[in-house]
């Protein structure tokens, strides 16, 4: 026992002392008391000490199936057993050719080739690199297309391209001399209409400013990026019904390519495999990640049409080749284990009893609407943003100095789920396997973390 606490306590110094964590905010990290991982068990992390929390938010949006997941890790085994890696840059291996079949089978029909890459970032990185090129191909270098459209609020990932299409200024707003031009139009923020309107007596609104800005644009823009039904990092933004398939009518009206981010949606997080299914769209740029290997190994891929590859099809000396490609390009393990996590989601596993533990979730949130604090809460399949504020007449929002949100979540931590706020609103994203009595477990201890901390 000594020697446990003697390694737990070093583990925690050095974890201070050596480790810059991610969107984290260093300074008051290293004043609070860290929780180290040491092992998990389905829904369930365990840390150093043997504490037990339920992972409500799918470690990041990656877990889909639990930890531990056999088939998976099966999967992973055995294809260790073969070839750990090997380089997809003029060679090929057999799981990344069967997952890029297995993707083409079930993303929506026309999407017809696979960019393998490494992660969302990378996966958006690439669609707004081959929109660009497509047009430098298809018109030629002076082509006036070289501008995107994107949606305020929007999350694309980190990298420049990505944070260029983005909408949130507190991420974005340092790199800005960094970044390219983005034309943004207002994103379908219900609770808080850009446009003062109110759904749904407005004909979404939205969509029309859209729509006059697409027309404004169309003549300089390459494509349009969107985060299809649910705007992930924004809050969980939930469109209003029928928005994503005026998009892409907006799209095919004005000759835009249309790039779907399915990184955060995708894999059964909306109650579909992929959210675009819900509304019949097919976009011409498709990005995966997150939850393609079950949250398992790092992968991310881009679909494209066949008319976009066609467009970087020609002889050597046309230099029509896409030049781009990372060293893990899709690494066999990866492919081994997203062909594993797809096998799941067959007839007898995961979709069919989704939708009923959906439709509970949404029963066992419902009282949060009627606390004071609560302003919204919003929805889609697994996707959960429950968004506090000071004056719910009003809307006003706390000062972000109250760190409402951060409590909270520390809050909910002591009582053993962990979860991440979005500023002060309240993620909750279990993975699909979560079962009636842990999903409503979760959902009265994030109950009772909101009101002890804004009591």
């Amino acid at each position: 026992m000594r020697d446990q606490a003697e390694r737990s306590t070093q583990l925690m110094r050095d974890d201070a002392r050596y480790i810059w964590h991610p969107f984290t905010q260093m300074q008051e990290y290293r004043q609070e008391s860290p929780v180290i991982i040491e092992r998990a068990e389905g829904i369930h992390l365990i840390d150093i000490h043997g504490r037990r929390y339920m992972d409500g938010v799918s470690s990041l949006w990656v877990n889909v199936h639990g930890h531990g997941k056999r088939e998976i890790d099966d999967a992973i085994r055995a294809q260790i057993a073969r070839v750990s890696h090997t380089t997809l840059l003029g060679l090929s291996n057999v799981p990344a050719i069967e997952l890029a079949r297995q993707l083409v089978e079930r993303t929506p029909v026309g999407l017809e080739k696979v960019f393998y890459s490494d992660n969302g970032s990378t996966a958006v990185e690439i669609a707004l690199k081959m929109a660009f090129q497509y047009h430098r191909h298809r018109v030629g270098p002076d082509t006036p297309k070289t501008r995107f459209i994107a949606l305020t609020h929007a999350y694309h990932g980190d990298t420049i391209g990505s944070v260029s299409v983005g909408g949130i200024s507190l991420f974005h707003k340092t790199f800005e001399p960094l970044l390219f031009d983005c034309t943004f139009a207002p994103a379908p923020y219900c609770y808080r209409c850009p446009l003062d309107a109110e759904y749904p007596g407005c004909g979404m609104a939205c969509a029309d400013a859209l729509e006059e800005i697409v027309q404004r644009s169309r003549d300089r823009a390459a494509a349009l990026i969107i985060e299809p039904l649910v705007q992930g990092a924004a809050g969980m933004l939930v469109a209003p019904e029928g928005y994503l398939a005026r998009v892409r009518q907006i799209c095919t009206r004005h000759d835009l390519l249309m790039i779907a981010d399915e990184v955060a949606t995708g894999f059964g997080r909306t109650g579909t495999l992929f959210a675009c299914e819900q509304e019949g769209v097919r976009p011409d740029l498709l990005c995966l990640a997150k939850g393609i290997t079950g949250g398992t190994l790092p992968l991310g891929a881009t679909l494209a049409t066949e008319a976009i590859y066609d467009g970087f099809l020609g002889a050597y000396g046309a230099f029509k080749t896409f030049f781009h490609g990372h060293t893990y390009t899709g690494n066999p393990l990866a492919c081994a284990a997203a062909l594993a996590n797809l096998s799941l989601f067959d007839p007898v596993e995961v979709l069919p009893g989704l939708s009923g533990r959906i439709e509970y979730l949404a029963r066992m949130l419902a009282p949060l609407r009627d606390d004071p604090r609560v302003g919204d809460v919003r929805q889609k399949g697994f996707m959960v943003g429950i968004e506090l504020v000071r004056n719910k007449a009003t809307k006003e929002p706390y000062p972000p100095a109250d760190r409402i949100g951060h409590r909270v979540i520390l809050a909910a931590r002591n009582r053993g789920l962990l979860i991440r706020p979005l500023g002060d609103v309240i993620v909750l994203m279990p993975p699909l396997c979560t079962e009636k009595e842990d999903l409503s477990r979760m959902v009265t201890i994030t109950a009772e973390a909101i009101r002890e901390v804004t009591a």
